[in-house]
């Protein structure tokens, strides 16, 4: 089933044509990845999904029911999270209170459940839990951002350039992370410049360039396509 179905959106920044009549789709268990350079409009088209942008023409549709005109946090009540480039923590606030955020548009009726099955995915997070989030490393802080996101009990979780600013090290915890996430059934839209990390666990893949998809295939193929060796895997 297509958790989310985008179909033929053109997006602009005043005169600037910044995605260009894309189309794609992801289903329900699926890690889904974006890949391509830097502007090719990755972000951009998260950003439309989650209702930050509006799309001049095409649609965005979400368990079946458009989401033309929703604002962000009904977006969110939906069951669409996004985490964003840049993490995004509140910065001073706790820990806790950070992931207690995350969960506004749930109550209060599983916060206590859901906390503890944060805590269980990100250990290092219950060892911080009364520290303030500016204090914390930046690969604490993705984590963080990801936990966040996983408090509104997202049925597609969005996350935007995952690795980004992080040592190759934290790169490969936070994926390893992405990773078991799936594995407990989460449906996943990965935007991610690092095509290599974004593939080895994606089942499928586009390639963005200049606001367009321009190939399409599962995450192996792509990793063994000439064509995408040369541009974005250094070979």
């Amino acid at each position: 089933m297509a958790v989310l179905e985008v179909e033929n959106i053109n997006v602009y920044y005043g005169s600037i044509h910044a995605i260009k009549g894309i189309s794609f789709e992801v289903n329900e268990g699926e890690i889904v990845t974006l890949i391509g350079a830097n502007g090719a409009g990755k972000s951009t088209t998260l950003n439309t999904i989650s209702g930050l942008l509006h799309p001049s023409t095409g649609s965005v549709s979400f368990l079946g029911q458009p989401l033309a005109k929703l604002q962000p946090h009904k977006i969110v009540e939906r069951g669409l999270a996004q985490v964003p480039e840049g993490r995004r923590v509140f910065a001073q606030m706790t820990v806790q209170e950070n992931l207690e955020m995350g969960a506004y548009t749930q109550g209060n009726k599983n916060i206590h459940e859901d906390l503890e099955k944060v805590y269980a995915l990100f250990p290092r997070l219950k060892e911080r839990m009364t520290q303030t989030a500016g204090t914390l490393s930046g690969g604490e802080q993705q984590m963080l951002a990801m936990g966040r996101a996983l408090m509104s009990r997202p049925k597609l979780l969005m996350l935007d350039e995952p690795s980004m600013g992080l040592a190759p090290i934290l790169v490969e915890q936070i994926f390893d992370i992405i990773a078991d996430l799936h594995k407990t059934g989460a449906t996943i839209l990965l935007v991610e410049q690092n095509a290599q990390m974004a593939l080895s666990i994606a089942n499928r893949g586009y390639v963005m360039e200049t606001g367009k998809i321009v190939t399409t295939g599962t995450g192996k193929e792509l990793l063994s396509s000439p064509e995408v060796r040369k541009a974005y895997l250094g070979g």
